[in-house]
């Protein structure tokens, strides 16, 4: 699913809301999401699942056509774990 499909569920599901309402709900909620994580800071939601950022070290790589070493700069990445509800319901439980 994409944004603009889950954007019209929603609005599809809420007849009673404008399309248009329902997109800048469905874009702040990601925005704070996003922010939160810039932020280093962890995002719950109970039952589906957390938001984190983990940070990579620095490291040696290898390049896979020349087989050279190559500096790998630190970085962070997003990182998602599922809730137990959502790993139930995925389980068939």
């Amino acid at each position: 699913m994409i944004r603009s499909e889950l954007i019209q569920k929603i609005a599809d599901d809420n007849p009673h809301l404008y399309y248009r309402d329902v997109e800048k709900i469905v874009n702040t909620i990601f925005n704070e999401i996003t922010n939160a994580m810039a932020d280093g800071n962890r995002v719950e939601l109970r039952g589906f699942g957390a938001f984190s950022v983990k940070k990579r070290e620095a490291r040696t790589g290898r390049n896979p056509r020349t087989g050279e070493s190559v500096h790998v700069e630190e970085k962070h990445v997003p990182f998602f774990k599922t809730g137990k509800l959502l790993r139930d319901r995925l389980n068939g439980k």
